[in-house]
């Protein structure tokens, strides 16, 4: 199938084509930094992502430990030669906001590739054709058995996250390298009436949890990559969450809430956890809850 792939423009300059072991956020950034202001359109079945006027773009992100960024040239050169030629490829999450406001969750089956068993929004790439809207609405139905009508949901990018897999070099080379953007969809049914229509694919998700704020404010104060006690905001230390069988039946059971405030481990095995990525869009998010309306 063909893939929707990364192109940059800079200085003005004709799009081209992204590389596989090029940090689309270093090549539009200044001096290192690890986020940056930047317009993005879909044009021709490529995303075309572009440096903005501060305060005038949508974020773009990657850790401080992105693999792409500290990857020395004989390390680049290891890589094989069909994964350096893959290109940076899209992808689209939803954060998906009930009208009780809180945010729906799903934990990567354990049998995946790529992020096995860690807590993400519902999302996957984008394929030819498609817009943004359209892609995250087909990926949200498909893992979760949600069907949204585009014209209800006001549809927002809240942010653009670089990012690789395996997501620290002390655990190999790079073998992914996506940018994800992370779409706000609105909903006008609270999380119980939604959750009466979940019906998960549990080849891809493997349980669901509905997130108010006092829970992700927990999860994005665990930062990857730094130490420091977590404030739990007065949460209990179990958090109620949707474990989908194989079959796809959904059972009520409790998780540790340790589980969704863990960091991403410097080296090992990974570990349960709330995705970086997912980290800072929920962040963003919370960020637009302060933030009043125009119109007040």
């Amino acid at each position: 199938m063909r893939r929707i792939l990364v192109h940059v423009c800079k200085d003005r300059a004709a799009p081209q084509r992204a590389q596989f072991v090029q940090s689309i956020t270093g090549h539009l950034g200044v001096r290192g930094e690890d986020e940056v202001e930047v317009i993005c359109s879909l044009e021709n079945n490529q995303l075309l992502i572009s440096r903005a006027e501060k305060g005038r773009g949508t974020p773009l992100k990657r850790p401080a430990f992105c693999p792409i960024k500290h990857l020395s040239v004989a390390e680049a050169a290891a890589i094989p030669l069909d994964v350096q030629q893959r290109g940076v490829d899209v992808g689209v999450a939803i954060i998906l906001q009930t009208a009780n406001e809180r945010v729906l969750l799903t934990r990567r089956a354990k049998e995946l590739r790529i992020f096995p068993n860690v807590w993400v929004p519902p999302g996957g790439h984008l394929e030819p054709d498609e817009t943004l809207l359209e892609a995250g609405l087909r990926e949200l139905q498909e893992e979760t058995g949600l069907k949204l009508e585009p014209e209800g949901v006001s549809p927002k990018i809240l942010g653009l996250w670089e990012s690789v897999y395996p997501p620290m070099l002390s655990r190999g080379l790079p073998q992914r390298h996506h940018i994800v953007i992370y779409m706000l969809l609105l909903s006008s049914r609270s999380h119980l009436q939604l959750q009466a229509s979940l019906s998960p694919s549990p080849a891809e998700v493997s349980a669901c949890l509905w997130a108010d704020c006092r829970l992700v404010r927990a999860a994005v104060s665990a930062v990857d990559g730094e130490d420091g006690e977590v404030p739990l905001h007065g949460l209990q230390s179990t958090i109620s969450v949707s474990q989908v069988s194989p079959d796809g039946a959904l059972s009520d059971c409790s998780l540790p809430l340790e589980a969704l405030v863990s960091r991403a481990p410097v080296s090992g095995p990974d570990v349960e956890r709330v995705s970086t990525g997912t980290k800072f869009a929920l962040e963003v998010w919370l960020q637009t809850l302060e933030t009043p309306s125009p119109d007040l």
